[in-house]
């Protein structure tokens, strides 16, 4: 009996024993699948993290890339503009009136042929019927001489100019050569100055270009005064010769000073506003008047890229806006045409010296012209050359042979366009539109 309970609860002991172990053996098994599960789910999440990261790196670097790209763009884009303003800036300075063009373009739309043709005449002022003449042809300007000053006083210099302005439907150019010392229009008359402007060559003698720059300044606002927008003045001939025709009107010095002459006349008279012309190119040398005889030049082309042509240059430099083309028939340029007829010498002026501005013929009246051919001919030769303003005391006859050139199309009418549309746009430049 005694041995049957301790067999009893032997076996009691060993089965709760065996529910321990079998109970241990389940928890273990339980916490190793919850800790594989666990190791599992970290091992996602940690990928998942990595890929997360990953992806927010890729994204990222995306991202950099596309803000490196559009900064890229942005330095490019600034880049276009940069190099836009830079080439607009190129662009106004070489072609002097550009900021004007399309102005200048809108304006020639609104033009005939007869008025496109008549802004490239600058005409002599005739001594009399001049208003009637601008109602009727309304040509682009005109050049006044000492006979339209003589005897009047300033007031009636004032209300004579205001109505060649007031008859034109388009401002005029109104010039004037007041170079001083031989050549004056203006100061002749002691009604408008007590003496004449003394000479650049008597100026500088007395004191240097300051003498020269406040004679410049003087001149310019007496011109303006008076309704004058345009002073056919430097002369930038070289010449050292007193003997030479052009002497008495030069610097009288080499190249390099009358550059420095130029340089200041031009620079003060844009100061003042009011525009210059530089004369004679391609540079006068030694000829004789070319106003009274055909004039022949026998230099060589080194001699005017050494000497003549540096005064020039230093004007163009400066900011010049007219040129005028002499009648001396230079060699070594072309033997067949005058400087002003022939567009070897105009190609020199826009291609090697890179002069953007207004070119003018000199008087198509002067002997030197009117002996190469007919007064008809010349108007029609000076716009195929590449003149913009043809300069003549005949402009009713050769407007009209300019006209018909057109129509009979041995001028195109661009051509015309061309040298209208810069008129216009020099207008605009110097706020006379």
């Amino acid at each position: 009996m005694k041995n049957t309970l301790i067999l009893k609860i032997l076996a009691f002991i060993i089965i709760i024993l065996i529910a321990i172990i079998a109970f241990d053996l389940i928890h273990l098994d339980n916490n190793n699948q919850y800790n594989s599960q666990n190791q599992v789910i970290g091992e996602i999440e940690e990928e998942n993290s990595l890929n997360q990261t990953a992806e927010g790196n890729n994204q990222n670097t995306e991202s950099n890339s596309q803000s490196s790209k559009d900064t890229n763009k942005n330095t490019e884009n600034n880049n276009e503009t940069a190099d836009d303003t830079n080439q607009s800036e190129t662009t106004q300075d070489e072609t002097l009136f550009a900021t004007y063009y399309e102005k200048a373009e809108q304006k020639l739309k609104e033009m005939t042929l007869e008025e496109k043709i008549s802004q490239m005449f600058m005409a002599r002022c005739p001594s009399s019927g001049a208003t009637t003449q601008i109602s009727k042809y309304q040509p682009g300007g005109y050049i006044l001489f000492g006979r339209d000053f003589n005897e009047k006083t300033k007031q009636e210099v004032i209300k004579m100019i205001k109505g060649f302005q007031n008859s034109s439907k388009i401002p005029m150019i109104i010039g004037v050569d007041e170079e001083g010392g031989t050549v004056c229009r203006v100061s002749l008359n002691p009604n408008l100055r007590k003496s004449k402007f003394k000479s650049p060559q008597t100026l500088y003698k007395e004191g240097g270009l300051e003498k020269i720059e406040a004679d410049t300044i003087e001149k310019s606002q007496l011109l303006l005064s008076l309704g004058i927008n345009m002073n056919l003045a430097p002369v930038s001939d070289v010449s050292t010769n007193s003997s030479d025709f052009i002497y008495s009107r030069s610097f009288g010095k080499g190249a390099s000073e009358t550059a420095e002459y130029v340089k200041t006349v031009v620079k003060t008279m844009k100061s003042q506003n009011i525009a210059s012309v530089l004369k004679h190119f391609p540079g006068y040398g030694n000829n004789k008047d070319s106003h009274t005889a055909v004039t022949y030049d026998n230099r060589s082309l080194k001699t005017f890229e050494t000497s003549d042509f540096i005064p020039f240059k230093a004007g163009i430099e400066e900011g010049v806006q007219s040129i005028l083309v002499c009648h001396n028939r230079v060699k070594a340029i072309d033997v067949d045409y005058p400087a002003s007829l022939s567009k070897k010498a105009h190609e020199i002026l826009r291609n090697n010296l890179k002069f953007e501005g207004l070119i003018m013929t000199d008087d198509l009246a002067m002997d030197a012209a009117k002996e190469f051919t007919s007064k008809e001919k010349l108007a029609v030769l000076a716009v195929e050359a590449g003149n913009d303003i043809i300069l003549t005391s005949d402009f009713e006859t050769q407007r009209n042979a300019v006209i018909t050139a057109v129509k009979n199309g041995k001028i195109s009418e661009q051509r015309i366009n061309e040298s209208a549309k810069r008129i216009l746009a020099y207008k605009y430049y110097m706020k006379l539109l």
